[in-house]
């Protein structure tokens, strides 16, 4: 089933460099944007297929992650607070291991996650294979996804030795996370109209 979206008015954002925390009491729940050294930088609405890509692979990650205790994830908008730029970006998706779960605060994430995913638009494309990927490279987060439903287009980079993403082996079309302990995905679910259902999806990683 579709995704149907609410428009929602586009806010005018602060004029010149502002700190973090006046970027985090001016951006509301329901404001698309980042904060990139000092500025902020407005992000277009998701459209229908991004939000779907985004609404599955929440499901079936998150009930994955939640039934075998590994972590939280959490979708955006929710500002993830990196400190090598400094930014404050909102990944399409994050997972935090168990371990880390104290970086949680009330409305962001106070440092990199483990994982992070984006759902690249023809908008997004720019920025999270440009600036996005070397800020994350080197924050340190451990695995990127890049999805990419336009061009039906999925790369999976890991943090090699060196601090420096190298593509991960996809094989027989899987892709095996190595920091989701246990968590695998077929790349052409991804593709398919209508998507999977979740809960066919979760049988087949043995969660229900």
């Amino acid at each position: 089933m579709a995704v149907e979206l609410i428009e929602q008015p586009r806010r005018v954002p602060p004029d010149g460099r502002i700190s973090f925390e006046e970027f985090l009491d001016w951006c509301d729940e329901d404001t698309w944007a980042e904060w990139v050294d000092g500025e902020v930088v407005m992000v277009s609405p998701a459209s229908t297929e991004h939000q779907n890509v985004g609404s599955f692979l929440e499901k079936v990650l998150g009930i994955f992650v939640e039934a075998y205790d590994l972590g939280m994830v959490m979708r955006a908008p929710f500002v993830m607070r990196i400190p090598q730029r400094p930014s404050g970006r909102e990944p399409d998706l994050l997972f935090v291991s168990r371990e880390r779960l104290n970086l949680f605060k009330h409305t962001y994430l106070d440092g990199p996650a483990d994982a992070v995913i984006e759902i690249v638009s023809p908008e997004s494309i720019g920025r999270d294979r440009g600036d996005k990927f070397v800020e994350y490279e080197r924050a340190g987060i451990k695995e990127y996804w890049l999805i990419d439903p336009l061009r039906q287009s999925a790369e999976f980079y890991e943090l090699a030795v060196g601090g420096r993403y190298h593509l991960a082996s996809i094989e027989e079309g899987i892709f095996k996370s190595k920091i989701i302990a246990g968590f695998w995905l077929r790349v052409d679910w991804l593709w398919r109209r209508p998507l999977p259902h979740a809960l066919d999806v979760l049988r087949q990683l043995k969660v229900v």
